[in-house]
């Protein structure tokens, strides 16, 4: 997919998959991230050093991530360095040396980002949510999985794994800013264009179970997050769902921040958000609060989303709304590779990439009784995953906004 913008000098290349945590079992857990990591540590005839000197010496960068349905491989450059990311990339995802020393070797680092991570409240409190909210799935575990589960990878069984995951008919090659799409197209063909797919089917539905955690450590502060069911990535009551998550916490004029926040005092960091997966969503609220104020919190958390299901938005609130997902959207596309990587996930998901303006259409006509009934459909399952980290006196807060939401 390409996407020139005429006179920029830089580009962005994104190769994703689809594919990540949500493909593991439960003895598999964390394998994609693990093997996102060892591609790094050599590729075709490039070490570890090889691969990011030639990118550095350039002047471009590269990096990687792994979700529970997305692997990226990004590579932002200036222009006409997209023969070099090309190669790199294509040497990445299908031909990692996987050598067995540094297997082991990965083991340890992915042991010590896990314990980081633990070690880190405000991490290990949305992996607590996580759990609750898809308890038993693969959307409810870690995306770094753990010792235990990452302990029997071979270099044979990692290159099997590689070879299901990062099949050439789940991936996606993308490119933003200054490209030139005969190029481009070249260079897929080149790169990505003979290797052998390995067709996988899809991951069973995740399904919301919800569920409260509790842990209790020596911190000051209590870390808080509340999730409910939402809609997914693509379902016609997303974008109302966008703007009634914007509305609900998602800046300073947002109800739990004037709500929570300035008037009451009750956190000094609270924000909603929401997750789209192909299949599933999470409508999540996350604060910082003193452990004394959890209860009352969560109280008021439950009551300014009743509140939204029952009346739905003001005039000014939905005003307010669609104007920074607005401004955030054209913004966005002033970005390469936000419009790369953003392009790759929509031809993952829907087969195609959607316009901009299309999406702005889309969100700009949703009225308040949408963002209301999106509200009162996250509302209408009865069931909401909890947790709390932190002083044991906050550990009922997340009873608290199941008993304040549903009784």
């Amino acid at each position: 997919m390409c996407d020139p913008m005429h006179g920029l000098r830089t580009l962005a290349l994104t190769v994703a998959v689809r594919g990540g945590a949500k493909w593991e079992t439960e003895a598999t857990s964390g394998w994609s991230h693990c093997l996102e990591h060892l591609v790094f540590k050599g590729a075709g005839e490039m070490g570890a050093r090889d691969i990011v000197e030639r990118i550095e010496a350039e002047g471009g960068s590269l990096n990687a991530s792994t979700g529970y349905e997305r692997t990226s491989f990004d590579v932002r450059a200036l222009d006409g360095s997209l023969p070099l990311a090309m190669q790199i990339l294509s040497d990445l995802v299908f031909r990692p040396t996987l050598d067995p020393a540094e297997i082991e070797r990965e083991k340890d680092v992915v042991a010590q980002e896990i314990a980081e991570a633990f070690d880190t409240p405000d991490d290990h409190v949305f992996e607590m949510a996580q759990t609750q909210a898809f308890a038993s799935q693969p959307l409810g575990r870690p995306i770094l999985g753990s010792v235990k589960s990452l302990k029997p990878i071979t270099k044979a069984s990692i290159g099997e794994w590689r070879a299901r995951l990062y099949s050439p008919d789940r991936m996606v090659v993308a490119a933003s800013g200054a490209v030139d799409e005969a190029e481009l197209l070249a260079l897929a063909k080149r790169w990505f264009g003979s290797e052998t797919s390995t067709p996988a089917g899809p991951p069973a539905a995740p399904r919301f179970t919800g569920g409260d955690a509790a842990l209790s450590r020596r911190i000051e502060q209590a870390n808080i997050v509340f999730q409910l069911p939402a809609p997914s990535a693509a379902e016609p009551s997303y974008a109302a769902a966008r703007l009634m998550t914007e509305i609900l916490g998602g800046g300073m004029a947002s109800r739990l921040f004037q709500s929570a926040r300035e008037e009451r005092g009750l956190a000094y960091a609270i924000d909603a958000y929401h997750e789209p997966y192909e299949d599933a969503g999470i409508l999540g609220i996350y604060a910082g609060a003193a452990a004394d104020r959890a209860v009352e919190l969560a109280q008021v958390c439950a009551a300014e989303l009743k509140a939204l299901a029952d009346s739905g938005p003001t005039d000014a609130e939905l005003s307010r709304a669609k104007a920074v997902m607005n401004a955030g959207l054209w913004m966005s596309d002033e970005s390469p590779a936000a419009r790369a990587g953003r392009a790759a996930a929509q031809v993952l998901i829907f087969g195609a990439p959607i316009p901009s303006q299309t999406m702005a259409d889309r969100m700009l006509a949703q009225s308040a009784d949408d963002v209301r009934a999106a509200a009162a459909a996250s509302l209408s399952q009865g069931r909401a995953a909890t947790a709390v980290l932190g002083p044991k006196a906050a550990a009922a807060a997340g009873p608290a906004f199941r008993t304040a939401l549903f009784g």
